[in-house]
């Protein structure tokens, strides 16, 4: 797929809780259908930047541009904004006294004022995508991690998102779960959709991802493809994080 539009714009983006930074002087372009995978140690600034991509952390410096608009400016509406730029986040945030099928429906009738009958139709076909039509009449606690995970995706896409962010969404997730939400964002990525996605999955970022971006230290320290990345990174730094992790594989698996 031809990536040229750009989608978001992110521009010299500092972040700071008062005792040091956060994130220091990011930029960063997506472009529309791009599939861009954030890695890096924690407590790198990852799950930040995406907050504050959606207008969930402030910053003190640097712009945030949606569509050619800045909407890092102290009139944006976020919850318009929140329309256009979905996240699912690592605890999933279902309603729990809600069933599956009234956690989806909730932000396209209220916040977009959507017709019922439509959205429960487009609702349903997005349960099934993810294999959970099902469980539509089910309610949270009813729901494995994975399965929890894969409704809160639904939520998100069915909002028609211009960009999604997805914030370690397996970290809470047993193993045996993790490959079935994995699949269904392999599956969106695959289908055309533009994604921003913070992972600690090192295999499942290099099969998704058009563009690798390592953080360190609140810096943006490698960007590249990931073939790039992760058979020759540039850094010694990426290169030491690989390292760990190819040594934390061969551990669990020996």
């Amino acid at each position: 797929m031809e990536k040229s539009e750009v989608v978001l714009e992110v521009r010299n983006l500092s972040k700071d809780y008062g005792n040091g930074p956060i994130l220091k002087d990011i930029s960063m372009t997506i472009q529309k259908g791009e599939v861009v995978v954030i890695i890096g140690p924690s407590g790198c600034g990852k799950s930040t930047f995406l907050r504050c991509l959606n207008g969930l952390e402030s910053i003190q410096q640097g712009e945030i541009i949606l569509d050619g608009q800045v909407i890092t400016a102290e009139k944006t509406k976020w919850t318009q904004v929140r329309q256009k730029i979905g996240m699912v986040f690592q605890s999933y945030e279902l309603f729990p006294h809600m069933s599956v099928i009234d956690n989806i429906l909730l932000g396209p009738l209220k916040a977009q004022g959507k017709q019922k009958k439509e959205v429960i139709q487009e609702a349903e076909r997005l349960l099934d995508r993810v294999g959970l039509l099902d469980k539509k009449d089910a309610y949270p606690r009813q729901l494995s991690g994975g399965q929890k995970q894969r409704v809160a995706i639904v939520r998100s896409l069915i909002m028609h998102p211009e960009i999604m962010l997805f914030d370690e969404v397996t970290a809470a997730l047993d193993p045996e779960m993790v490959r079935e939400v994995l699949d269904v964002m392999l599956e969106l990525a695959k289908s055309g959709s533009t994604m921003i996605i913070v992972t600690h999955e090192m295999q499942f970022a290099r099969a998704v991802a058009d563009k690798v971006v390592f953080f360190d230290g609140g810096d943006i320290v490698e960007t590249g493809t990931p073939e790039k990345f992760f058979t020759n990174p540039e850094t010694e730094r990426a290169r030491r994080f690989l390292n760990t992790f190819t040594f934390n594989i061969e551990e669990k698996e020996g």
